[in-house]
C-alpha cells in the first residue's frame, strides 16, 4: 500500500466520524471512532501515547 492509498483511507474513515458523530463531542469520542474505522479499514494505529 503506497503513501496515496494510505491518506485516502484515512480521509475516508474521518469523513465517516464527522458525517455520522457531527459536531460537538469530546475529543476522545472522536478519537476512538476514528479509531476504529481505520482499524476497519485494515490500517495498524494506536492512541494518543503518554511519555512520563
Amino acid at each position: 500500500m503506497n503513501g496515496n492509498e494510505i491518506a485516502k483511507l484515512i480521509l475516508n474513515a474521518a469523513y465517516q466520524v464527522h458525517i455520522e458523530l457531527g459536531p460537538g463531542l469530546l475529543e476522545s469520542t472522536y478519537e476512538a471512532c476514528l479509531l476504529h474505522e481505520l482499524k476497519n479499514a485494515g490500517l495498524e494505529v494506536d492512541g494518543q501515547i503518554n511519555y512520563q
